[in-house]
């Protein structure tokens, strides 16, 4: 069985990424040291890691909050998460092997089909994989269908976790109006319970379950 490639040999990336994503990471780690981090932990992880893996998903302008999350509370959870095979997807790959983190490059328009059997495959050799599953261009809050067709096909759970700035600077001409959380801030995270999808909802009844795991990572004050 071929060997699952590691962070930093996953991909020959463009050496331009590899600076910027490195500068990127450097960033990221030094305001994150200084976050406030509070978790309330629906989903029982911290008390007992489950033995499968999981599919994590959290929306594309919480982002930047989850390499500390993942290094203070989860790093032993081994994992890759989707990027696009777009510049700033090879930059976002880049920072995130700066953290442990594997990625796998792919969207809805491009290597889809490819990058759904890797994901597949990682998973079902025990990794979690880890999505924004309203990006990388929107609409804003809303869940694309991928995780949800991983899940069929791997039986894997979804893992939705929210992610709560209470001061945060918000960049109001990106699609996902971006946040960045103030130094020193206090971050809500909360692990909600893990998801099972039907394996066979097709239609009407996939749609029913996408939008079930939306709401749930969609509260009524989160819609802003």
């Amino acid at each position: 069985m071929a060997k699952l490639p590691r962070p930093e040999t996953q991909m020959a990336l463009p050496l331009k990424a590899r600076m910027l994503g490195r500068a990127a990471a450097t960033v990221i780690g030094l305001l994150c040291r200084t976050l406030r981090i509070e978790i309330e932990d629906r989903a029982g992880i911290l008390a007992k890691r489950p033995d499968h893996a999981l599919i994590w998903v959290f929306w594309h302008n919480r982002l930047l909050a989850m390499p500390s999350v993942y290094r203070r509370h989860l790093k032993d959870r081994r994992g890759a998460v989707l990027t696009s095979p777009s510049r700033d997807g090879a930059v976002l790959a880049a920072a995130m092997a700066c953290f442990g983190v594997s990625s796998v490059r792919g969207s809805s328009s491009k290597r889809g089909a490819v990058a759904m059997r890797e994901m597949a495959e990682w998973i079902g050799r025990g990794y979690d994989m880890v999505f924004t599953p309203d990006g990388p261009r929107g609409p804003r809050y809303r869940l694309a269908a991928g995780p949800i067709r991983l899940a069929q096909k791997t039986g894997a759970p979804i893992f939705p976790i929210r992610v709560e700035y209470v001061s945060a600077w918000v960049f109001h001409r990106s699609w996902d109006r971006f946040r960045v959380p103030k130094p020193f801030s206090r971050v809500r995270v909360i692990f909600e319970p893990y998801e099972t999808i039907d394996a066979a909802a097709e239609g009407d009844r996939f749609e029913e379950e996408r939008g079930r795991i939306e709401r749930v990572m969609n509260p009524e004050y989160e819609t802003d």
